[in-house]
């Protein structure tokens, strides 16, 4: 089993950066502003041949625990029990400071194993702040520079004793704490579910998403705005595996001018091109709205299963009034998927959440269905003896030739014949709702593609 890493520190020392880097890739947000990370994100870690699990966290901060930033250092603290070593970050070039101090102790205090790195080395202004660094009482520091990629042998030599025993290695002298392509990934039933958690902000995402998990893994609170980084969560539900991943909240491209704010969104809408399934998460007193619509239609674009679910039940103030409008918006406004499940829920008090992950699975069967050949030629001749297609501009019967499932996931078909381009809208239309509607294709995004058949001789006669 990897050990694993949690890398803490006072704010923008830049612990997201080195977590980019551990990585491999550019997934947490990076900023300028202190405080930007909040929640702690987890990834797959390496440095040469050396793997491991990395926690980047949030800036550790002295202030009340009632506090937005007060829940933001107990999610750290918990990271750092996690863990089977901490990497404490410093800013060489700020030097070591009160809050370095601070922090430094009570990291002494947990009595978890601690690695203390300066960050920010690639230059000499940095060498007074790194030889300060020897006061904090953690051992020889580690220079390096995130950004740049220095220092990352010593880290190296620093974290490998813990590889092969990471029980052993957090505490050798007490034994009582030793407690790909599309169609490979639809081949492969042992995958976990990718399941996108999204709406506007404050509709209760990271409140669902802790109580399907069962711990307070997510930051919460009042505030709206409360989760910047999109968070994935391994997880389990009746032994199917499941990946969640938390988003920020999404509000109307016109009010987001903060910069964050701005990567936060980013990071959201890049959520829901790599998910399976999106929950859409609304308010029971806000019940699709423009911004939900917009929400709901960019994951309806890019070929997603929805399920929407709308949270705060227990406290609506008129239940029925809700379902209609919700009803009438999806009928209106998203006519090219019909059947989108709902589910009224209270991510608070958990009711009916178990109805909403077997909702979940039910739509991502339906996404990923397929069709015979056979059974769809049979759907074809019979749709189109009951309403044939028009006739061309040539005045002449359009013959739609055969039909063929191109992939799942969405799903989507290819119907054949010689004038494509006189085939109306309407017509297309009329397929692709009988299709949906004689196959069971509810509430998924389907893609019906008209093409002409490669054929050198078909002339068009």
């Amino acid at each position: 089993m990897p050990f694993t890493v949690a890398i803490v520190g006072r704010p923008n020392v830049g612990k997201s950066t080195l977590f980019n880097r551990l990585v491999g890739r550019r997934v947490a947000i990076v900023h300028d502003r202190p405080g930007v990370t909040r929640d702690r994100r987890q990834g797959e870690g390496r440095i040469a041949d050396l793997e491991f699990t990395v926690i980047d966290t949030a800036g550790l901060e002295e202030s009340d625990a009632e506090s937005l930033e007060g829940r933001m250092r107990s999610q750290t603290e918990q990271a750092v029990v996690d863990a089977d070593v901490a990497v404490m970050l410093i800013d060489a070039r700020a030097g070591v400071t009160p809050a370095d101090e601070y922090f430094a102790a009570m990291l002494r205090r947990t009595g978890r194993p601690v690695v203390l790195a300066a960050n920010k080395c690639e230059g000499s202004a940095a060498d007074a702040g790194l030889f300060d660094s020897f006061s904090l009482g953690l051992g020889e520091p580690i220079a390096l520079s995130a950004e740049h990629g220095l220092g990352m042998d010593d880290l190296y030599q620093a974290l490998r004793p813990f590889e092969a025993d990471p029980v052993a290695a957090s505490d050798p002298d007490d034994d009582e704490d030793a407690e790909v392509t599309e169609d490979a990934v639809e081949d492969d039933p042992d995958r976990p579910l990718q399941l996108a958690i999204v709406g506007r902000p404050n509709t209760g995402k990271s409140t669902l998403v802790n109580r399907l998990i069962g711990e307070d893994r997510m930051l919460t609170g009042p505030e709206p705005g409360v989760t910047r980084d999109a968070i994935p969560v391994d997880w389990e539900f009746d032994g199917r595996r499941v990946r969640l991943v938390d988003t920020a909240g999404l509000r109307r491209k016109a009010r987001v001018s903060d910069a964050v704010e701005k990567l936060s969104a980013l990071d959201t809408l890049r959520a829901i091109d790599l998910a399976e399934v999106v929950v859409l998460m609304l308010d029971a007193d806000a019940v699709l709205d423009k911004q939900g619509l917009t929400i709901a239609a960019r994951v309806i674009e890019e070929g997603r299963a929805l399920v929407i679910a709308v949270n705060k039940w227990d406290a609506a103030t008129d239940r029925q009034e809700s379902l209609d409008r919700l009803r009438d918006r999806l009928e209106t406004s998203l006519t090219q998927v019909r059947g989108v499940p709902t589910v009224t829920i209270s991510a608070k008090t958990g009711q009916r959440i178990d109805i909403l992950m077997n909702t979940v699975f039910q739509v991502h069967e339906i996404w990923n269905k397929r069709v015979s050949t056979s059974a769809l030629n049979q759907w074809l001749d019979d749709t189109t003896q009951r309403h044939p297609p028009p006739l061309s501009k040539q005045k002449r019967r359009i013959k739609i030739r055969y039909v063929t499932q191109a992939k799942a996931r969405p799903p989507t078909f290819v119907a054949f014949t010689s004038r494509p381009t006189d085939l109306p809208d309407s017509y297309h239309r009329y397929l692709l709702n009988d299709l949906r509607e004689t196959f069971g294709f509810d509430g998924v995004p389907l893609r019906l593609f008209v093409r002409k058949p490669d054929n050198p001789y078909d002339r068009g006669d």
